[in-house]
């Protein structure tokens, strides 16, 4: 697929399928979705949240089929439509749509970060907005929709707690993530485990731009030596942002550690391609730390 090809370049762009619910126009990354199928009769869970319609076993996989309807506030789908299967946070999840649009490709650069209206009015799980042609299209946080259906499955910061108290670590570490929810948990997290000096941003291009700032300062050093990126983000994604630190010779000495849901083996394969020091699945915050740790030579206590 030629995203993949897009992808392992470091190029910025991404393909997004576009997809309605209602009558409202939504989007996911491709490199998300492992197949589109028609939908399939499912068997109920018992006390399960409203938003999960059930199981359902195609070639002998379990997967569970989330009414994305409901979790939009918009009602409860009725059987037909499709269902979107899915694979990130090492889960194979389900999601029922009315139908699907189509498939477009676009820059990370044009994608709008929501509004404060646009992320009320969808419950806070859009991490970006894209015009196309007279249609707006909504990209969904999917990872902040399931985890709002089973907070157990978000980030596990309990991982983290048996750290607290250790010894100052003054490394300066930046962070580039998106969602609200998981850039404040990654620096509470770093927090516990005794890092001080920590510098978050919402997405790549701002990550970068301080990093230019401060190496045309002749303060890097002092400011970042270590930087954790998701791969999803609005303006700049966590691929182009890795490969212009590793392309430069006077930034390639930073550690860039790729914090994400999407990290599977081609995903993988690309990031290290890039120059990745190293590559993590959520939600495995204690994994995260312990390689932060392990890269910056920091003593485990």
């Amino acid at each position: 697929m030629d995203t993949n090809i897009l992808l392992e370049n470091g190029t910025n762009e991404l393909e997004v399928l576009e997809f309605k619910v209602g009558s409202r126009h939504y989007g996911i990354n491709v490199a998300k979705v492992r197949e589109i199928i028609t939908y399939q009769e499912v068997t109920p869970v018992p006390h399960a949240h409203p938003s999960i319609e059930g199981i359902f076993m195609p070639r002998g996989t379990m997967i569970t089929a989330i009414d994305l309807k409901n979790c939009l506030q918009m009602g409860e789908s009725e059987a037909g439509g499709l269902f979107i299967i899915t694979n990130f946070n090492s889960m194979n999840l389900a999601f029922h749509v009315d139908s699907v649009q189509g498939i477009h490709r676009v820059s990370w650069a044009d994608i709008m970060k929501p509004s404060a209206t646009a992320a009320s009015m969808e419950d806070g799980v859009s991490t970006g907005i894209i015009k196309k042609d007279d249609k707006i299209i909504i990209i969904l946080d999917f990872e902040k929709i399931i985890t709002d259906i089973n907070p157990e499955i978000g980030l596990k910061v309990t991982e983290v707690e048996r750290l607290a108290g250790r010894s100052r670590i003054d490394v300066p570490i930046l962070i580039a993530e998106d969602s609200a929810l998981l850039n404040r948990l990654i620096v509470q997290s770093l927090e516990t485990a005794g890092y001080t000096h920590l510098t978050h941003t919402e997405n790549g291009q701002q990550a970068w731009d301080l990093i230019q700032q401060w190496n045309n300062e002749g303060t890097l050093d002092k400011n970042v030596q270590c930087v954790i990126t998701d791969i999803e983000m609005p303006q700049m994604d966590g691929h182009r942002l890795t490969k212009l630190i590793k392309s430069d010779e006077r930034l390639k000495k930073l550690t860039v550690v790729i914090f994400s849901s999407m990290i599977n083996d081609d995903l993988r394969r690309k990031g290290e391609q890039l120059g990745a020091d190293a590559q993590l699945t959520k939600p495995e915050i204690g994994s995260l730390v312990a390689a932060v740790d392990k890269l910056l030579g920091v003593e485990a206590e």
